[in-house]
């Protein structure tokens, strides 16, 4: 079934508010984004989609919307041709060694090829010991759960995102830890903990 131009504009809305976010908009966020009218129109619209494949949602769950993997395959089949750059070699950040051209290629779908792959911007300075610093972007690939030392991004409480490493804690609660020894680590209840994905890589625009 075809989208109409409105589904297709509450589509890419929710993809870009996931994407800046690390979560799903309220009905209250889409109604005001888009300009609908009532949240009944926006419900309308939710299930429409559903009805399509293109959105699913959480029962009785508020923030609960996520993408269906039918949009990201169509995303992804009327995405351009993988970028690639010539890979001339290593170079060294100590002593200097022979820095030779060779023939290999660096294909960034080699990070970015799954359609559950985003980039967020990073603001503030809680990873910096990690390399991560305010400004640069992160390549995240989406996930509902974590290891122990993972970079992952974190919902808390429903409201807040936050970017750390996760660890479990004894008494079901974990440590959201910043990598910078001037910050304290966080403490939350496990069920107060959302991973909305896990850091693929980082990316810096000098």
């Amino acid at each position: 079934m075809a989208l109409t131009k409105r589904q297709k504009e509450f589509l890419e809305f929710l993809a870009g508010f996931l994407e800046k976010r690390g979560y799903s908009p309220s009905y209250e966020e889409i109604a005001e984004g888009l300009n609908l009218a009532s949240l009944a129109t926006v419900h309308k619209h939710i299930l429409a989609l559903e009805g399509k494949h293109y959105l699913k949602r959480g029962f009785n769950q508020s923030r609960s919307l996520e993408l269906a993997p039918k949009y990201y395959e169509e995303m992804r089949q009327h995405r351009p041709p993988a970028v690639e750059v010539p890979l001339l070699g290593r170079i060294a950040a100590g002593s200097p060694v022979e820095a030779i051209a060779g023939q290999d290629s660096l294909n960034f779908a080699d990070f970015a090829a799954d359609p559950g792959t985003y980039a967020l911007q990073v603001r503030g300075e809680s990873m910096i010991e990690d390399h991560i610093c305010d400004g640069d972007y992160v390549l995240v690939q989406k996930s509902g759960d974590a290891r122990d030392g993972d970079i992952v991004v974190a919902l808390v409480d429903g409201v807040e995102t936050t970017l750390k490493r996760f660890y479990n804690e004894d008494g079901d609660r974990v440590r959201l830890q910043p990598a910078n020894s001037t910050m304290q680590p966080i403490y939350v209840p496990k069920q107060s903990v959302r991973i909305q994905g896990k850091v693929l890589a980082v990316l810096r625009k000098y």
